[in-house]
């Protein structure tokens, strides 16, 4: 019998608790000192409470108790402590400073490597000032950072007001609204702007939204956002971005030296309501904290409007960026070693190759790297691999950006910034069936029918059949997935198709063909993003190839 701990928990062993417990120190000393109090909040919590105050992202561990109430382990701190502040008035007068320390549980994918217990250590302030609550918030994270020594990091202050005032000002609403939304919090910027052209919305209002979520740099970026709000017809845009200026007036020297703006940033939960912020350090598999403005939770949760801000820094984050000393920025936000870049092989190797090169990469050795995974040419190192693991190797930090087809990110659904769609490697995604058994699929397809689905794509096929309101059992294979019909172990099959040569061969027939059309993508890991000058730059290069 083995003794293993559950996927994606592990054993704290004496001598990484001693250095853990060292690194809350420095913290709970700073959060201290700065005069925020301890709490506590449970670890099991009510799910109706926790839903009641915002929308409860993925799929939290739950447990019905013996009272037959619905529990859930705590996903995060900022919904168990606006609970608690609206249930306890005795908590005091406005403003309220509060901190933890603990565990939070997420679940993850199997396969994906993540770890579903974490520790977060962070603030709550609730009844600040506007403008002021956040600095004060932001000064107090960049006091942390500088505290635990991490080494070079970078705080990205972005905000949902610009988007939503640009919405606001076209009357946009209902499902379009919602997809524009789901886009931005996803920072996939070709599906917004994919989504915006699709609705009808002017030419010049597509790009203003295309031009806003694109936007970064330092405080002139404030300048441009008031111009592209102003020709779109935003009313009173000074008044849209005069939050983020107080904020930045009034950040600590030490947060404002590390700050830039960023307006592709989201939160990882979607209860924001006005500036959000994320601490980055180089070469790590993601960011080292996270926080905002909430308003809207406390709301909700004891019907009065009360402001509310905070942040949560990751503990094993912070683990991992000291681990990473070596990673040190050089003059301009570039790192010291090559540009790690995951390049595809098959379909989509040519395209790569010929994009690299226009962009002015040394792509000789590409043409013929033989059984080399890993080529260094000059400024970039090219990171070889399947176009399906390459949003895989990104999001982990094994490189940090990429080129793959639209699928693969579909089908990865990692932590990206998709920032170009790049017009070859172009296919499509069809359900096919044999041609004996074409009719009964399509009957099934029309009459709500079940139907075993084959593929290498599952998630891709779930959404899809979900969308329909089909049921669908989905079997993944690896290869040769049109044998799945043809020896009866599936109905039909979801793949991806360019001419529909291999399905004529092997008698199938397409009974669909509005699943997704796919290109290439270039894409990059958040960190490397809004740390790494090189990775925009190559973003903005890009656009200007395509313009």
């Amino acid at each position: 019998m083995r003794l293993d701990t559950p996927r994606g928990f592990s054993d704290i062993l004496p001598e990484e608790a001693l250095l853990r417990e060292e690194l809350q120190g420095r913290v709970r000393a700073v959060l201290a000192e700065a005069g925020y109090l301890p709490v506590e909040p449970p670890l099991l919590e009510s799910r109706e409470v926790l839903a009641r105050a915002g929308r409860l992202k993925g799929v939290p561990f739950q447990l019905f108790d013996t009272d037959d109430h619905l529990l859930m382990l705590r996903p995060e701190f900022t919904l168990p402590i606006a609970r608690l502040v609206a249930t306890h008035e005795a908590l005091g007068q406005m403003p309220l400073r509060l901190r933890y320390t603990g565990p939070v549980v997420r679940e993850q994918a199997p396969g994906t490597g993540e770890a579903r217990q974490f520790t977060q250590m962070g603030v709550e302030l609730v009844g600040g000032e506007d403008g002021a609550a956040e600095a004060e918030v932001m000064s107090l994270l960049a006091a942390c950072l500088e505290a635990l020594d991490v080494g070079p990091w970078r705080l990205v202050l972005g905000s949902v007001a610009p988007m939503e005032a640009l919405l606001a000002a076209a009357g946009v609403e209902g499902p379009l609204a919602d997809r524009l939304r789901a886009a931005l919090h996803e920072s996939d910027l070709v599906a917004l702007g994919e989504a915006a052209a699709a609705s009808g919305l002017s030419e010049t209002l597509c790009a203003t939204i295309g031009a806003v979520a694109s936007l970064r740099g330092g405080l002139e970026a404030l300048d441009v956002l008031d111009t592209l709000l102003m020709g779109a017809g935003v009313a009173e845009t000074r008044a849209v971005t005069a939050e983020l200026r107080a904020i930045v007036g009034a950040l600590s020297p030490t947060a404002l030296s590390h700050l830039s703006l960023d307006f592709s940033l989201a939160g990882s939960f979607d209860y924001y309501t006005g500036a959000i912020f994320k601490a980055y350090a180089p070469r790590l598999s993601g960011s080292l904290a996270a926080g905002g403005r909430y308003d809207a939770v406390l709301a909700q949760l004891s019907g009065e409007p009360l402001s509310a801000c905070g942040f949560a820094l990751s503990l094993e984050r912070v683990q991992e960026a000291l681990q990473r000393e070596g990673a040190r920025e050089l003059a301009g936000g570039v790192p010291a070693e090559p540009l790690r870049i995951a390049v595809p092989k098959g379909a989509l190797a040519e395209g790569t190759r010929e994009l690299l090169a226009g962009l002015g990469f040394d792509t000789s050795e590409l043409a013929d790297p033989g059984r080399k995974l890993l080529v260094e040419a000059g400024d970039a190192a090219y990171v070889i691999v399947r176009a399906m693991d390459a949003p895989i190797f990104v999001g982990h930090g094994g490189a940090d950006c990429g080129i793959c087809g639209a699928d693969s990110l579909a089908e990865a659904a990692g932590d990206l910034v998709t920032l170009a769609d790049l017009g070859f490697g172009g296919c499509r995604f069809v359900v096919a069936a044999p041609e004996a058994t074409a009719d009964a699929v399509r009957a099934a397809m029309a009459g709500q029918g079940h139907l075993v689905v084959a593929t290498k794509y599952p998630r891709i096929t779930r959404r899809y059949f979900e969308s329909k309101g089909l049921s669908a059992e989905v079997i993944t294979l690896r290869g040769n997935i049109e044998l799945g019909p043809i020896v009866g172990m599936a109905d039909c099959i979801l793949d991806i198709t360019a001419t529909g040569a291999t399905l004529a061969e092997n008698h199938l027939e397409i009974v669909a063909d509005d699943v997704m059309a796919s290109t290439a993508r270039f894409f990059a890991s958040p960190v490397a993003y809004r740390t790494d000058a090189r990775v925009a730059a190559m973003a903005d290069a890009i656009s200007r190839l395509g313009a």
